[in-house]
This record gives C-alpha cells, sequence and structure tokens, in this order.
C-alpha cells in the first residue's frame, strides 16, 4: 500500500510562535523547553523556544520551576502565570476550555512528574503521527478532562486523545481517555478507575425535576459518537519491571 503524503501536525509557522507557546501551555498546564520545541516546531531548534519563552517571561505571560535532575543539569518546566492565563482565555483553539492556571513555584512542583509524564506521552503519539503520515497535533490531546458519573461522584482523566488515521481512501476518527502510570498505581487503584469508566458509560443524566427515568441516552453522547477507548500509558520503570506489571494486570483483569 501506498504511504500516505506526510500530514503537519505541529502548527504552521506562519503563526507567531509566541501565541502557540502561549496556547500551547494553556492546553497543557506545564512543559520543558524540549517538550514545547517537539509540540510545536519539531524542525526547529531549542535556542528559537529558549529566545521566545524568556521574553514571555520577561513580559509576566509564563514562569518557570527547575527540574530537579540526578545529573544537575537544568531543565526548566513552564507554565502560564494569572496574567497569561487571562491572556489565552478566549483563544479560539482552547474555547470551552476551563483555566487550570498555576499560582506558584510551589504548585508547578507539585504538578510537575505526573503532568509532564502526560505530555510525553502526547508526544510519542504525535511523533508516531507524523511518521505515519496521520494526524494528532497538539490541539489533539486534552489533559484532565472531568466527566460526572451520577452520585456527585466525577471522573478526571489524565487526557482525552483524539487521532486520525489516514489512509488512501478514507480516514478513521479514533479517541481514546488515556491514563497515565508512573507505576505508581496500584492493582486496586486500576479497579477503581475502571469501574468510573464503566459508570460513566452506563451513566444517564436526568433532567432536572424530573422523577422518572428519561431514554436520553448515556450522558457521554453529548461529547462523543461513540465511547472512547481506555488507553493505559505504563512509564516510570525498567522494561523489564514494566513487562511484569502488564502481565499482572492482564492477568487481573481476565479473573
Amino acid at each position: 500500500m501506498t504511504s500516505p503524503a506526510l500530514s503537519t501536525p505541529a502548527p504552521s509557522p506562519a503563526e507567531p510562535l509566541r501565541h502557540q507557546v502561549l496556547a500551547g501551555l494553556a492546553q497543557h498546564r506545564i512543559a520543558t523547553t524540549g517538550q514545547l520545541r517537539r509540540m510545536l516546531r519539531p524542525e526547529g531548534t531549542r535556542q528559537l523556544l529558549s529566545r521566545v519563552l524568556n521574553k514571555l517571561r520577561s513580559d509576566g505571560f509564563v514562569d518557570c520551576t527547575v527540574l530537579p535532575d540526578a545529573n544537575r543539569s537544568r531543565t526548566n518546566v513552564w507554565y502560564l502565570t494569572q496574567e497569561g492565563s487571562r491572556l489565552t482565555r478566549d483563544l479560539p483553539v482552547l474555547r470551552g476550555r476551563p483555566p487550570y492556571p498555576i499560582t506558584s513555584d510551589t504548585a508547578a512542583s507539585l504538578k510537575t512528574p505526573h503532568t509532564l509524564a502526560v505530555v510525553r506521552a502526547h508526544l510519542a503519539s504525535a511523533a508516531d503521527a507524523r511518521r505515519l503520515g496521520h494526524e494528532h497535533g497538539p490541539w489533539d490531546w486534552t489533559p484532565e478532562v472531568s466527566h460526572s458519573i451520577g452520585e456527585g461522584d466525577r471522573i478526571v482523566a489524565d487526557a482525552v486523545m483524539y487521532y486520525t488515521v489516514v489512509e488512501t481512501d478514507h480516514r478513521r476518527k479514533l479517541r481514546a481517555f488515556v491514563e497515565v502510570d508512573r507505576t505508581t498505581m496500584s492493582s486496586e487503584r486500576l479497579a477503581v478507575k475502571l469501574i468510573e469508566y464503566a459508570r460513566l458509560f452506563q451513566y444517564e443524566a436526568q433532567p432536572v425535576g424530573r422523577r422518572r427515568p428519561t431514554a436520553a441516552g448515556p450522558a457521554w453522547l453529548r461529547w462523543y459518537p461513540v465511547f472512547p477507548r481506555l488507553l493505559f500509558v505504563l512509564t516510570g520503570a525498567s522494561r523489564a519491571r514494566l513487562d511484569n506489571r502488564i502481565r499482572r494486570h492482564l492477568i487481573w483483569l481476565v479473573r
């Protein structure tokens, strides 16, 4: 089969990089300089992103914290300030997304390990999309998506992934709820997550004031034409440990 032409999942270079960086941080919450480069300018240089980020920082729109590193190399982790969050609130690519500004260096540090792992999962998907000629760009990965599952409970997915498979004669749109496990999720917590997604699949919201069930259908149909797949991403350990964890979870799932 003939390979499709390479798509362009990254934003167009015609769009100001300054605006793309602000939108990228608003979408993904936190990212390193290298992650922003791979996300927005895969063919660009690190120095290009550094210049833009430093200018945005001097203007008060972004700030950074230093990622601890065993090799003592300095890695800046960037996030929007309150002013930067306000500036990006009405961007078309972020319409409908609630703002989650990082209000301090301490708050950024607390969120850094898990959030960066979620960004790495997105970048791996984007790299595969570029290699295969499919479509999956910075705005096709929405972190921290929350849905009601009834009885006052909510489920928060680490991300929802939108991925378009481009083939010779047609396109297939794929969606997935993504859960990133840095080998910290116990089997019990995995079970709870799966039960929560099962509740989301079955949950039907009732109009206010009605006592009897209606035939409106599952609440998730409001956002998705089909129920997204569940994608668990394992990271943060050796290959042998990850393989063992996969086998253990698979054994648990079939019981």
